[in-house]
Order: C-alpha cells, then structure tokens, then sequence
C-alpha cells in the first residue's frame, strides 16, 4: 500500500465507504492523510472518580461494574452503567443506544470523556464518549485532544479516528521526507512523519500548529510547483499563427469608440499585444472589477487577430452572458465589417459568409462549427469551466487540415478573464501558470454609486422611495432575492423565495410592471424576461443572483438586495456592478435583518465605497475565500490544509518552488513526488 492506493486498499473501506468518502473529496490512501482536523476537544484531564465536580470535563478511566437499559414511561430507553476506580463510582448515562449493551460489558475496563452533570441527584458523565482500553495502544477517542473533522452522512469522525491511526501505524514507510535539510532548518520544519502525526493525534496545541505549519507548506509548494510545470509546458508550444502587431490599426480601432481607455487599460493592452506578436502563445489572465472594461480590452485582442485574417473564439458560461458579448462585439465592430457570430444551445445566429468572431456557451465545444483558422480564443469567468471544457476548445480551434495542431505543440493564443476581483497574492498562486494582467480602475464618467443599508423599520419608506424614482426619471430597478442554500444550482426552495417576491412585489408595486428571473427558466423565457428589461418592457426585475453576470442595462439605477448579510462583499459589489451604467445617478440599498457587529462593519465597508479588490482582501481577513470567490466559481482551486489569508507561507512556498525548478538535483526527491503532466491552460 502507498500514498496513490485507493482509499478501499484500507481494511473495513468497503464501497459503501468509498462511496461516502468521496463527498469528503478523500479517493486515495494520500487525500485521507490530508484530510486535517477542522478542530480538538479537549479530553485531556484525566481525573479520580473522587475528585470530579459538576461542570468538568474530565475523562475517567475505570471498570465497568454493570450496564443495562431502563425504559422510561414515554418508551425512550436509557443506557446505565456504572463505572468504579481506586477511589469510587459513578453513573454513566447515555440515551437511545441500546446498541452499547453489545460493546460494553460488565468487568470491561474503559476510558470516558464527556461533561460531569446531575442525573436525578447523583453526579454522573452524561453522553461521554468511550473507548476501551487495551495493553500498550494509546487511546484515540477520549483522555487526549481528540480530533474533530469534516463529516458526511455515515462518516464521522470517530471513525476517521479510527481509520486514520491504523493508516499512520501502516504508512510510516512511505513518509520519507522529501525536502532539503536547508530548507527544513531555514523553514523551521518539522520531520514528515511527525508532522502526519501530530496533525491528527498531538500531545498538545502546539504540536498541531507546528504540524500544521508543514502540512501547509506541503500543499502550497506542489501547488506552486505543479503551476511552474505548466507554464514550462505551455511555453513549449508555438503558436498557430504568428500574428503581426500594427500599432497605426491598434490606434484606429481605438479612436472610433466612444471612449478613452484608462490607463490600466493601456497597460493590459500593450501586455496583451507584446503576448500576440510572440511565437509563444499567449496564456493570460484578465483580471478587472465590474464595469472596468475588460470586454474592449479583449475586443482589440480580437481585432488584432481579425486584422491578420484570422479567427477568434468568445466562449461564456451562460447564454445570457453571450448575448451580452455578442451584441457588445457586434456594435464595436460595426465600422470594421467584422462578422460577428452567436452559438448557444438554442442555435446559430449571425449574418450571412465566413465568420470571423463566434462568441458563445458551451456550445461551442459541442455544435458542429467550422474553427478554420482561429488565433485567438477569449474565455470568459473561466472558473466557471472546467479544465477538460477549455482543453476541449483549444484543442478544437487548434484544429487544421483536419489533424490536430495541439498534437504538433503549436496552439491558439489563450486570453481568459474573471470579473472576480482577487487578491493578488491569491491570483498569482491558484493562476500561476498565467501571465496576470489587472484592471484597477473604472472608466472616465462612470458616477459613484450611493449605498444605503435599509433596516427592516424603513422598509417601507425605501419601496416609496423607489416607487418615486420610476416615477420621476423613468428609469429601471433590479430586486434580488438572496441565495437561501449555498449551492452552485438553484434549488426549488430558492425559486420558491423568488417567485413568492414576485408575487408580493406585484401588490406592492402593482402600477408598475414585473419581470421574473431564475435559473430553471428555459433560455427563451430567460431570453423574452432580459429582452423586456433592456426595451424598457419591464420597470422591476426580480431575480436571484445566479443570473446577475452579464446583464447590463444602461437605464437601470437601483440595485434592491434582500438579506444582504448572507452574501460576501464581492458578491454584493458585483451585483451593484449591474447599475451605475448609464449617466443617471445610480443607488443600490441593502435590506437586512441583523445589525450585528460583524454585519454592520462588512456592510459599512461596502457603503464606503471600496474598490472590488479592496473589498475582496477585507472578505478574505474576515470571512475567508469562500466569500471572496462566492459558490457558484466551482473551478477555483480549493485547499485542504492551508489558507489563503497566510500570504508568508504562500510567498515562502513561491520561492521553494522556483528553486526548485532551477536546481533539480537539490530538491530530486521533493520533484520526484510531482509527475509534470500535460496541462490544459487555465
């Protein structure tokens, strides 16, 4: 057995297991190691049944004098045993397990942890845990800081214990430790073996935070160094097409849009063209807070490539986000007779002849499309796709003469874009093989959008307000309802939260009209809703925020958001990104029930004002990176034992990493643990 066996090489891991255990992400004998404790309790006061007082929690260690079950009158059984030492006894009392008359016999000696309380008006351990004792093996459940983990149905933690402890007992031969012993002296390490052991069983707190100082370290550095091989690898490709670069058209294209680019626009754009004219092809990331303008700066990209006579790819992950492309791409390239092609699950649309942009969802990778000659592919909110979906469409459109180019290295230039603001020290570790390139600053005339937390006494008052501003200015309002389970896919209860606001916010506002938006809409009912909106059909769209990324309406300046307090700031800052398009004065007011502490300072940060990377670093210090990167972005890298607030530890591990690629023969046994594959760009 080694690290890469399967988890059901473990004694007593049948398939039911396995299959358990692969909702805790745990497949391999190495994914159950790193599955950490998430916290301990402490069962480490070990005391005399004499001494013991209610309140404590303590463990005894004694033999059992008897047990049995009593029903009681409502038909509920007690288990009640009775436990004695050198120095006394005492009652044990657990409820409902009748089970434990088989585990637990009389004459058995045992070890209890648990809260000493009044059972009747005896002193008694009240639903301990338990073990038994046995010759020369150290207890795991009780008498010690006792790990506690992230559970499923049917796996507790009390059997990871369990699992665990045989698998350190069995493992050691395979946890040879693999890192320099410079390095180990200049990090302060600790020896691998123990590190594995004192994560899951320490003596004391200490030992679990110098074990989980490895541990972390562990997991950032393969992380830093499987991102270098990629980049190796991807640079070992040519480009498909070599494109030439000329400023004088870069600068035409420029002069005919309606604006002036900002200066991070500028600098993206000169990192974007020096990738272009490379022979290696370009793999970058575009990173910009909502309404920075990420799209123009793609769409030069693209004209580059289309001046050279080639093609290029759009690929968005929700049809609504597409249309928005297409129809932004299409009126940019009006002037340069650019022919600009949508494709969704509901078909093809576009004008007549040869394509030379096809912006569109995943169906791109399945519809029967004709990639001839493309040179550039653009992905949109890429952690929205998985790594086989982007491989799939670079190899697609890298296709030509009907053999893949991808097989002969050579590949399209890669520009993918996230509308997430990230932290910097975070974006350059989970897409580190990605040359980054951000936008910081909003457009020339973009106005401040005014945010209000609205308590629930002035609710009232705020839907009058609103009633005033339609009213007034003819203009537009989105109400969003809030995510109520955090979940990737819409679930019926959310739904159900939606339409009943929809219904009520149709009395309330009844002189107005309502559009309704959910994710189990079909995309032409999505598409008649968002088209109502746009022509000014629909005064108030009420909606849940799976839909938001890529709706933009000029006319819409009020942003309502229910329950504001279950979102995390990017969120909330991104679905105020949706208003404050047009140049009438835009609001967005935060409905919200509790006005704790906590609440009431991440929302003031919001009313503030703060930048989208601003705001994202706060929601890291406070909240972590589910906040950060929200529940719908499933193809951000997730970590198992470190965090991404640690930036030393992530710095120390980028530094490793790189000595470690230009030194081989230092670090051959930490490189022989990472096999470098043949990675897809991100």
């Amino acid at each position: 057995m080694n690290l890469d066996s399967p988890v059901g090489s473990l004694p007593f891991v049948g398939p039911v297991y396995v299959r358990k255990l692969k909702k805790l992400n745990i497949f391999t004998i190495e994914d159950l190691l790193n599955h950490v404790p998430t916290r301990y309790i402490d069962y480490t006061q070990v005391s005399k049944i004499s001494q013991i007082q209610p309140g404590e929690t303590v463990t005894i260690k004694g033999i059992v004098d008897s047990i049995k079950n009593i029903y009681t009158k409502t038909s509920k059984i007690i288990q009640l045993a009775q436990l004695s030492d050198s120095t006394g006894y005492i009652d044990v009392v657990w409820f409902n397990q009748p089970y434990l008359l088989r585990n637990i016999k009389k004459d058995m000696k045992i070890s209890v942890s648990g809260k000493v309380d009044w059972f009747g008006n005896k002193k008694s351990l009240i639903s301990p845990d338990y073990e038994l004792i046995r010759e020369g093996v150290d207890t795991i459940h009780t008498g010690r800081l006792v790990p506690i983990y992230h559970e499923t149905n049917g796996i507790s933690s009390k059997w990871l214990r369990s699992r665990i402890s045989y698998l350190l007992l069995i493992i050691k031969p395979e946890l040879n430790e693999f890192l320099p012993p410079s390095i180990m002296r200049k990090g302060g390490f600790e020896d691998l073996k123990d590190a594995y052991k004192n994560i899951h069983f320490p003596n004391d707190i200490i030992e679990s935070q110098k074990a989980h100082v490895r541990l972390s370290f562990n997991e950032l550095l393969f992380l830093h160094l499987a991102n270098e091989y990629k980049k190796i690898d991807w640079q070992q490709n040519e480009t498909v097409y070599q494109l030439k670069v000329d400023k004088k058209e870069v600068l035409q294209f420029e002069e005919r849009l309606p604006f002036s680019l900002t200066q991070s626009q500028i600098r993206a754009r000169e990192e974007i063209l020096t990738d272009l004219a490379s022979a290696t092809p370009m793999n970058r990331l575009l990173e910009g807070d909502v309404g920075s303008g990420k799209t123009v700066v793609a769409a030069e990209a693209a004209f580059v490539a289309f001046a050279n006579g080639h093609q290029v790819i759009f690929m968005a992950p929700t049809q609504i986000l597409a249309q928005q492309h297409y129809d932004t791409l299409k009126e940019t390239f009006n002037s340069f007779n650019v022919r600009v092609t949508l494709v969704t699950s509901q078909g093809i649309k576009g004008g007549p002849g040869k394509t030379d942009v096809y912006v569109g969802t995943h169906a791109l990778i399945h519809k029967k499309v004709d990639f001839e000659n493309v040179a550039l592919v653009v992905i949109d909110e890429q952690q929205r796709f998985g790594v086989e979906q982007r491989a799939h469409l670079i190899t697609k459109s890298g296709k030509k003469n009907k053999q893949s180019l991808f097989l002969r290295n050579k590949a399209p230039h890669v520009l993918t874009m996230t509308a997430t603001p990230i932290p910097r020290t975070v974006a350059l570790t989970a897409y580190g093989d990605l040359d980054l390139s951000t936008l910081d600053e909003l457009p020339k005339g973009r106005q401040r959008i005014t945010t209000w937390i609205i308590p629930p006494h002035k609710r009232k008052g705020a839907y009058g307000w609103l009633e005033k501003q339609l009213k007034q200015f003819k203009t537009q309002a989105f109400i969003i309802c809030p995510l109520i389970e955090e979940s990737e896919i819409e679930t019926m209860k959310q739904i159900k939260a939606a339409t009943a606001e929809f219904q009520k916010l149709n009395v309330v506002f009844s002189n107005y009209s309502l559009g309704l938006l959910h994710g189990r809409l079909k995309a032409k009912e999505k598409e008649v809703v968002m088209s109502a909106f746009k022509n000014g059909g629909v005064d108030i769209l009420v909606s849940t925020p799976v839909v938001e990324v890529g709706i933009d309406v000029p006319n819409a300046t009020i942003m309502m958001i229910e329950a504001a307090e279950r979102f995390g700031l990017s969120q909330l800052h991104q679905l105020r990104g949706r208003v404050g398009r047009g140049e009438k004065k835009s609001y967005c007011l935060l409905f919200t029930e509790k006005r704790g502490a906590n609440v009431t300072s991440r929302l003031n940060a919001l009313r503030k004002g703060l930048s989208g990377f601003e705001l994202a670093e706060l929601d890291l210090k406070l909240r972590g990176p589910g906040e950060v990167f929200g529940t719908h972005q499933h193809g951000f890298f997730d970590l198992k034992i470190a965090k991404w607030q640690d930036t030393a530890a992530i710095k120390k591990a980028k530094e490793v990493a790189k000595e470690a690629i230009k030194n081989p023969q230092k670090f051959s046994k930490l490189l022989s643990k990472l096999k470098p594959p043949k990675i897809a760009p991100n």
